[in-house]
Parts: C-alpha cells; sequence; structure tokens
C-alpha cells in the first residue's frame, strides 16, 4: 500500500549552506577589483599626463634658456647683419650660406640648380654640393621661409636659428622620453633632462655653433634611440610595433640626411646589435628589423645626395648586408652535416660558422675595403680617409685632424665637471650593476640554460630586457667612441644622462642590491627608486639655480672689428667674381658675408680638395713667391689674405702648428727650439708669410698689397682680372 511520508531534507553536493552569502561576496570582490583596474587606469592616464606636460615644459624651457645664452654672448639681435654672419664661424659659416644663396635666388628652382651646379664654392670647378654636403636641412628651411606669411615679422637668420634652438627643444624631450620608458615613471625623465643642462659644456655646443651638422643630427638620433628602445620592449602589440618601426625609420632617414658621419655613428649601433643578438639578449627578428632599416635609409639617403661614393662604399651597409646573408644561411643550412663547406668559406672568404652563427674573422673588413678601394672611398671622405685607410705619420692630411684638441683624447677635467653635478658617479654606479647583470645573462644564454635554471636565478640576477641591454651596449660603444675622440663625447654625455637617471630609478637596478644585501621587499624598493632622484633633483636645483641664473644675468656683445673691415673692403673694393685663397676657416666667412669665389673651403672630404688646401696653404710655408704665385694661379685666385693669427700661431705646441705640418710634410726644419726627424733639411727660402710684408722686389712682382689691419694681410696676384 502506497502512502505519502515527509520528504527528507536533501543537500546539494559540494553546496554550502551558505551559498548565497558568498555569491555575495563574488560580486562585491569582482566589484571591487573593477574598481582596483579602474583606479589603476586613472593614475596611468593621470601619470601619463603629467608627465607629457613636464617633457614639454622641461624641452621648451631647455630651447629658451640656450638661445637666450646666445643673445646675451653676442647681443645678436643689436649687431649688423655682417657680425651676425662672421659669428657662425669656421664650416659654419658655410653651411649657412647655401640658406642664405637659397633665399635669395631668384626663383626656388634657380636655387637648387645653383646648389647642383655650384661653380662659387671652388674656383675653375663646378660641383654639386647637395652631393658633396648634408645641405638638405637648409634647403628645406629656405623653402619653408619663403612659403610661410612670416618674411615682414621674421629675418631670415632668426628663423634659422630658431629652428636650431626648438631641435634642442626635441633633443631634451626625447632624452627625457628614452629615460621614462627604461624606468616606468617620469621622475627619471626629468632628472635626466636636468642633468643635461647642469652639464651643458659637455652635453652640447649649440649656442656657439649653432648651424653645426651635429645640431641638426642629434636630436634625431636621440628620437631613434627612443623608439628602438619601446620598440625592444617585450610583448608590444602589432601596431606598437609598426608605429615604432615608422619612428625608428624616419628618424634614422633624417639622422642620416643631416650628418656626414652618420655611417659610421650607424654602423657602431649595428655592431651593438649584432653583440646582443648572437648573446640571445635580443630577438633576433627585431635585430634584422633594425639593420634593414639602417641600410634602407642609407641607400635613401645615398639617391638623395646623387650616388655619394663614400656612401655606396659605407662599412655599414656591407656590414649589415653580411649580418643579413649570415643569419640566412644559418637558417637554411645544416652545420654539422655542411662542415666542408663552411670550412671552404673560411679558406675562401674569411668567415666560418659557430653555434651561435656565422663568424667574422676578416670578412667585413676585407669585403668593405675592396669595395672602398673600388669606389676609391680612401679618397672621398675625410674622417673615412682617417678611419678606413693606412696614413703615412707625416700625413699632412691626418695631422691636421690629429693636433686639432677635437680629435684628441677626452680629457680629465671633463669627468670632474661630470662628478660636480653627480652624475658620472651615478652613471658609474648603475653601469657597474647592469654590466654584472649583463655577464650573468649572457653567460647564463652561452651555456644554453633553460628557462628552469633561468627561474632559480632569479632570485640573484636582474632580469636584463632587451630595452635596457641595447642602452647598456649603445653607453659602451659611445663612450668608447668619446674617450678616444673628444669631438664625439656629445653623444656619449647626452645618453649618460638617460642612462644614470634610468638606473637611480631602476626597480631592477635597487632589487639586485637590495637581494645582495638581504634587505630586498617591495616597499623598500618603491621608496629607493624615488626618495634618490628626487634628492638629486633638490641638490640639482640647491646648487646650480643660482649660476644658472648669474650666466643668463652677464651681458656680452659681438666685437670683431678686423674681420668685419675686412668683409667690408671685399664688398667695396673688389669684383663679384673675384677669387679668394687663404684659411678654410676664414674664406667660409668670406662665402657667406661677400658671395666671392673662394679656393679652398672647410668641408675637408674630399681627396681633391684636400690636394688643393695643401697646395694653397703653401703660403704659410718656406716656399720661393714665384712657386706660391704658381700654385695660387692654378685656381684662379686673384687675391690672397694671410693671417697674422695663422703665420705666428702659438695656439698648438710645437710640431702641431700649421707652419710645421707644413715644413715637416715639405721636407724642413721646423721654426724653433726642439728635435726634428734625421731627413728633414733647412729650407732654401725663407716663410712666405713673413717676408712677404719686407715688400722685397721678388714678393713685389707677383704681390701688391691692397688691404691690411693689425690681423690681415690682403695682397692682389699679378695677372689677375
Amino acid at each position: 500500500m502506497m502512502y505519502l511520508r515527509q520528504r527528507k531534507e536533501v543537500k546539494a553536493v559540494g553546496v554550502p549552506e551558505d551559498f548565497p552569502a558568498q555569491e555575495e561576496n563574488e560580486k562585491l570582490d569582482n566589484k571591487s577589483a573593477a574598481e582596483g583596474h579602474g583606479h589603476r587606469r586613472f593614475w596611468k592616464i593621470l601619470s601619463f599626463t603629467v608627465g607629457g606636460a613636464v617633457a614639454l615644459c622641461v624641452g621648451l624651457l631647455t630651447s629658451v634658456y640656450l638661445a637666450t645664452l646666445h643673445e646675451n654672448d653676442l647681443w645678436f639681435s643689436n649687431i649688423k647683419e655682417v657680425e651676425r654672419e662672421i659669428s657662425f664661424r669656421t664650416e659654419c659659416g658655410l653651411y649657412y650660406s647655401y640658406y642664405k644663396q637659397m633665399l635669395q635666388a631668384p626663383t626656388l628652382t634657380q636655387g637648387f640648380r645653383g646648389l647642383v651646379y655650384d661653380n662659387k664654392t671652388e674656383s675653375m670647378r663646378t660641383i654639386n654640393i647637395l652631393q658633396r654636403m648634408n645641405v638638405y636641412q637648409e634647403v628645406f628651411l629656405s623653402i619653408l621661409y619663403r612659403s610661410l606669411p612670416i618674411q615682414k615679422y621674421l629675418e631670415p637668420v632668426y628663423f634659422y636659428i630658431y629652428t636650431l634652438f626648438g631641435l634642442q627643444a626635441v633633443y631634451v624631450m626625447a632624452l627625457y622620453t628614452t629615460s621614462w620608458l627604461l624606468s616606468g615613471t617620469w621622475l627619471s625623465g626629468l632628472l635626466a633632462a636636468l642633468w643635461y643642462v647642469t652639464n651643458r659644456i659637455d652635453t652640447t655646443r649649440v649656442e656657439f655653433t649653432i648651424p653645426l651638422r651635429e645640431n641638426w643630427a642629434l636630436p634625431f638620433f636621440a628620437i631613434q634611440i627612443a623608439a628602438v628602445t619601446y620598440f625592444l620592449r617585450p610583448n608590444l602589440q602589432a601596431l606598437s610595433q609598426r608605429l615604432a618601426l615608422l619612428a625608428v625609420f624616419m628618424s634614422t632617414f633624417l639622422f642620416s640626411l643631416t650628418w656626414q658621419f652618420n655611417q659610421f655613428l650607424t654602423l657602431l649601433q649595428a655592431l651593438a646589435l649584432f653583440t646582443l643578438e648572437s648573446l640571445d639578449v635580443l630577438p633576433a627578428a627585431k635585430a634584422m628589423w633594425l639593420y634593414g632599416i639602417q641600410t634602407a635609409c642609407l641607400v635613401l639617403v645615398c639617391i638623395l645626395q646623387f650616388f655619394n661614393s663614400m656612401i655606396l662604399g659605407s662599412l655599414l651597409i656591407s656590414f649589415n648586408l653580411s649580418v643579413v646573408i649570415a643569419r640566412k644561411l644559418q637558417k637554411t643550412l645544416n652545420l654539422k652535416s655542411d662542415e666542408h663547406i663552411f670550412k671552404f668559406l673560411k679558406a675562401k672568404f674569411g668567415f666560418g660558422a659557430t653555434r651561435y652563427g656565422l663568424k667574422w674573422n676578416q670578412c667585413v673588413p676585407e669585403v668593405t675595403v675592396t669595395f672602398s678601394c673600388r669606389l676609391q672611398i680612401c679618397g672621398e671622405g675625410g674622417l673615412a680617409f682617417m678611419l678606413c685607410c693606412p696614413c703615412p705619420l707625416r700625413d699632412f692630411d691626418a695631422n691636421l685632424y690629429l693636433c686639432e684638441e677635437a680629435f684628441g683624447l677626452l680629457p680629465f677635467s671633463t669627468f670632474q665637471r661630470l662628478s660636480d653635478t653627480l652624475l658620472f658617479y651615478a652613471y658609474v654606479f648603475v653601469l657597474l650593476v647592469t654590466v654584472t647583470a649583463a655577464f650573468v645573462v649572457a653567460f647564463q644564454n652561452l651555456r644554453g640554460c633553460g628557462r628552469q635554471q633561468q627561474g632559480k636565478m632569479e632570485v640573484h640576477t636582474v632580469d636584463l630586457t632587451p630595452d635596457t641591454a641595447y642602452n647598456l651596449m649603445h653607453t659602451i660603444v659611445f663612450g668608447l667612441l668619446a674617450l678616444s675622440t673628444m669631438r664625439m663625447k656629445y653623444l656619449w654625455t647626452s645618453h649618460m644622462c638617460v642612462f644614470a637617471s634610468f638606473g637611480v630609478c631602476s626597480r631592477e637596478v635597487w632589487g639586485l642590491l637590495l637581494k645582495c644585501v638581504r634587505l630586498h621587499s617591495p616597499r623598500r624598493i618603491s621608496v629607493i627608486r624615488y626618495a634618490v632622484p628626487t634628492l638629486t633633483l633638490l641638490y640639482l636645483s640647491y646648487k646650480f639655480w643660482p649660476g644658472m641664473m648669474g650666466e643668463l644675468s652677464e651681458l656680452r656683445e659681438f666685437y670683431d672689428p678686423d674681420t668685419v673691415e675686412l668683409m667690408d673692403w671685399i664688398n667695396s673694393n673688389t669684383p663679384r667674381r673675384a677669387v679668394f685663397a687663404g684659411s678654410m676657416q676664414l674664406l667660409a666667412g668670406v662665402k657667406l658675408c661677400t658671395g666671392r669665389t673662394l679656393t679652398n673651403h672647410p668641408h675637408y672630404e674630399d681627396s681633391s680638395l684636400r690636394e688643393r688646401t695643401r697646395a694653397v696653404y703653401q703660403i704659410y710655408a718656406k716656399r720661393a713667391p714665384e712657386d706660391v704665385h704658381a700654385l695660387l694661379r692654378s685656381f684662379g685666385a686673384d687675391y690672397v689674405i694671410l693671417e697674422d693669427s695663422v703665420c705666428f700661431e702659438r695656439r698648438h705646441r710645437r710640431g702641431c702648428r700649421l707652419r710645421d705640418l707644413l715644413d715637416v710634410a715639405n721636407g724642413h726644419v721646423m721654426d724653433g727650439p726642439g728635435e726634428n726627424d734625421p731627413d728633414l733639411k733647412p729650407a732654401k727660402h725663407p716663410r712666405f708669410c713673413e717676408e712677404i710684408k719686407r715688400n722685397l722686389p721678388p714678393y713685389t712682382t707677383h704681390f701688391t698689397r691692397v688691404f691690411q689691419n693689425k690681423t690681415f694681410h690682403v695682397y692682389k696676384l699679378s695677372g689677375s682680372k
């Protein structure tokens, strides 16, 4: 018989009695997580906005600061136009003259044609300025000035210098951004910018060499470094990678277009990338992209410079092509089974293969030198000539470079100045930590350690990311370059500001140190990475703010009456087609201020120009007047300008004075007490620049003095128009 009974209470398996309350808690947790994520996103956006605003302000303030120093030093707004142009010394005046030439041309087409078929820069010769020199920036600025409705409000010279000072703002913002990307905090960027300004003597010379090529190029190089740093960050989205590559391409192209030394610097960059790639610190695919961009940009510049042979024979192109081919071979060939092939390649071409890829012994140098000799680049580039081609100890051109302080070793006083701002101490500290970490990571990679072993080592080492590793290699390579050649210190010191500020604000650097002393904790790291840069900023502000304000209050004035008198005399008393000979530094000013034709000039990157300059400089050697006259007339010279500051030079030591270099090159004994090589002989004639002032018959027959003041003596050559 069936009957109904009370149902027993059945509990669901795995469901707790307080299930409704737990579900409510989960909802609250999810809501809290969403709110936390929203807060983090808000603070991230706020930090990005504040950091970007600070970067913009710091860049603009630096630009205004440097422009004010330039104005206060020269009283640029009050001096005459000829004095402004004279203030662009040496090659700076030559570059600015092409900007002036483009503005004075009746049309842009005629101005462009005047540069392509130029017969004013070198007498008795038509040269292509766009092929020979990096002056596309002057062409672009002249087009921009003629196109914009600003002629009534802004003089051409101010448009030019304000553009350069504006680029300094871009430069500082790029350094700021690189430091921010590496450290993760914009406080690091602010410290980098302040270090750049407080070490101005060693980080830039824009305020007194405005048109110099490096002042155009270095801002774009800094942008490229920032873009490369961002591109090498791990786990980038596809769109971010494309935008980063576009920024790398544009900045590399503009850097290469604006400076003739671009290929040597990008070669060092390529060597740094190759080293990191070989140690498995850098992803090979990203390195290949960067090699390709470097090569493509240089090829584009080569086309724009009418297939300049110095670029065609570039070491960079040879090296990058070798790397790309080697990597392709490494992927397709079996190293063990094809060992006999590699033995043949090593014997034939100079490279072999290892576990980590193809290894060069003599491949790149031999291929490059062979290619370079075919294109005769040893005769085409001034520094290329020094770097690539063996020079005899008495080579006049090489010694002309090496005797200049700018091409000597970096002086010790530089480190003293950098230490006064704490920059050098911070830099050495960060460098030691990151180099130690790099050695550990490289050793692990070379031993083939797996991810498991890396996980075990994580407690003891810094996780060296590709972007940090690249900047480490960059600062080492360019540091070595700066130590060997003082002129290149501006590449290193600016990046020194970036690298030091990154390390001071870095979680990884402080984390490694705290682990070593067993004091590691996330909170302690956060306190230190913000406290140390803040205290450094306060110290720099306290110590250097009064000095910076004092600099801004110092008022000077440009004063060079002898050069002004010379330029005015040339404009008033010589034909427009007259040809002038003299020192290449002075002649650049003659071209800019007077538009007269020159026999030689300071752009020393051409073999025939170097030979011509050597011949013209016989005016300061011990040569017969008829020989000097014949040499000058062979270049079409009508007038020669002699400078007492060159003839009686005391700035350089014995053996490095221009007259000494000429004497040794001519096989003559040098003036003054001191040793001479045994094969040098006394000259048969007195020094030309001294003897001509006595107005003796052998000299007056060929030369007539037409102008003189305390500094300059101008002589007209017999037989000239």
